[in-house]
C-alpha cells in the first residue's frame, strides 16, 4: 500500500515562503538539499509525517502560472477561530470562515489563505472525516 510521504510546490523566494510556512502552519526545515539550478526545502512539523517540499529554481525570475489545474493543499487545526485570528494578526490575510453544510449537518469549517507565490491553502476544523 503507498503512504503518502510530500507534495512539491514550486515558488520563487526561498526565505519568503520558509517564513510564511513557518508562521502559517508551523512548518520548519526539515532538510535543504542544494544543486547547482535548484534546491530543495522539506518542510515539516510534529503533527504529521507529511511534509511540503519547494522548489526553488535558481534561474527562475518570474512568477509561475498556477493555471486552472490547481487545487489546494488542506491542513486541520483545533480551533480555527483562534487560527483564523493569528493568522489575521500576522497579516497573512486570511479569507472569512465558511461553515459548509450539508444534509442540514456540518460537513466541513474552513478558511483559506494564499502563500507567496498564489498557492491556496485550506485551513480546516478538525471534525468529521477530517481530522
Amino acid at each position: 500500500m503507498a503512504k503518502a510521504i510530500h507534495s512539491m510546490i514550486r515558488v520563487l523566494e526561498e526565505k519568503r515562503s520558509v517564513e510564511f510556512y513557518e508562521t502559517a502552519l508551523g512548518l520548519t526545515v526539515a532538510e535543504r538539499l542544494d544543486f547547482d539550478t535548484f534546491t530543495l526545502v522539506y518542510l515539516s512539523n510534529s503533527e504529521t509525517g507529511f511534509e511540503l517540499e519547494l522548489t526553488i529554481n535558481k534561474d527562475r525570475t518570474e512568477p509561475y502560472d498556477l493555471g486552472d489545474g490547481y487545487g489546494h493543499l488542506a491542513v486541520t487545526v483545533e480551533d480555527l477561530n483562534a487560527e483564523h485570528a493569528r493568522f489575521t494578526a500576522a497579516g497573512l490575510a486570511p479569507r472569512k470562515i465558511v461553515d459548509f453544510n450539508k444534509d442540514g449537518g456540518l460537513l466541513a469549517r474552513f478558511f483559506f489563505v494564499k502563500d507567496p507565490d498564489g498557492y491556496e491553502i485550506e485551513v480546516m476544523q478538525r471534525h468529521g472525516r477530517y481530522k
